[in-house]
């Protein structure tokens, strides 16, 4: 039997979200979030964030609601970003927050939901400048 007690999951692969209008949930992740679109299989559309993939699909059986993870989309400068996406069309919870601060950073959000009500968030964790 081999040691398992160093092992632990470090690295996200693939994320999958359910949605209800494949078609729709498509042109909004790539045309309005601009997320590069990788390929379509039957029922499913994928896109490459970073290193992660994202899928959209539809469900197999029908479910009650639309559970979902959230997904936050880490930024350089969440109100650019803000700005951009609510240009397009994106309707926003509440303007970028911030919702942690350290000593040396801080920490904002800003949440918003795809066309199938799916909670999406933009993240930036911006340094805070040290005095000379």
């Amino acid at each position: 039997m081999t040691d398992n007690t160093e092992f632990g999951l470090t690295e996200v692969g693939q994320i999958a979200m359910s949605v209800q209008d494949l078609e729709a949930a498509t042109a909004f992740y790539r045309d309005v979030l601009g997320m590069p679109f990788l390929f379509q299989a039957p029922g499913m559309s994928f896109f490459q964030c970073g290193r992660i993939r994202v899928m959209l699909g539809q469900p197999e059986t029908p479910q009650s609601g639309n559970p979902s993870s959230i997904i936050y989309y880490r930024v350089e400068d969440v109100r650019p970003a803000y700005e951009t996406l609510k240009a397009r069309g994106v309707q926003f919870e509440h303007e970028p927050l911030l919702v942690h601060k350290t000593e040396d950073q801080e920490l904002w959000m800003a949440f918003f939901r795809d066309p199938d009500r799916n909670l999406l968030a933009l993240m930036s964790e911006v340094p805070l400048q040290t005095g000379a």
